[in-house]
């Protein structure tokens, strides 16, 4: 997988690093993870994804992913666009879990529904279009790719399908990609084609 793979997750984490502060102190961060954990027993989706997160990135020490599984899923039952992507994540990288790329291609798609794109749903967009890409738990597809890749910002992963698809195949990538936006309310986003 290219780094571009792993840029959606980067800024996600470089977003809770920032929103936390990297000089946090330990007993900071301890306390700001019961302050995700108070909210997220009380339902609030929002904070059970950040709790998962804090439990899968090791914020109070070390990592547990049962943990961080248990909060996603949580999360994501409420349709939380972030923790499902998270997901996908973590069953792409067998995390806590048997790799599986057909169970993150399940939670990346329902992260890549969501309307508005508040994060969750433009990273779902991407790493669907990259299971696409390469093959992973999906038939490899450039077209399905292309238009994954087409409604996202992420213009490294949107020219790699580009360089492999005929003009043709493009432009019925663009349709799709049309179409999906359409479908959801969207306002047509024109890509430049590169050959």
């Amino acid at each position: 997988m290219s780094l571009c793979g792993y840029l959606p997750r980067l800024g996600l984490l470089l977003l809770v690093v920032s929103t936390l502060s990297a000089q946090s102190s330990p007993d900071v961060m301890k306390a700001r993870v019961k302050s995700f954990r108070r909210s997220a027993e009380q339902g609030d989706a929002g904070a059970e994804m950040w709790l998962g997160a804090s439990y899968e990135q090791g914020w109070t020490g070390r990592k547990n992913f049962k943990q961080a599984l248990k909060w996603f899923r949580k999360a994501a039952a409420q349709g939380q666009p972030d923790a499902e992507n998270s997901l996908g994540q973590m069953y792409q990288d067998g995390e806590g879990v048997k790799q599986n790329y057909k169970l993150a291609a399940v939670w990346y798609r329902k992260a890549a529904e969501h309307v508005p794109d508040l994060g969750g749903a433009g990273q779902g967009r991407n790493n669907l279009g990259l299971l696409y890409f390469n093959g992973w738990g999906v038939p490899q597809d450039f077209v399905q790719a292309y238009m994954w890749f087409a409604l996202t910002p992420f213009d490294e992963n949107f020219k790699q399908a580009q360089s492999k698809m005929t003009p043709e195949q493009i432009l019925e990538g663009q349709r799709l990609a049309d179409d999906w936006n359409q479908q959801h309310g969207l306002k047509r986003r024109f890509r430049l084609l590169l050959f």
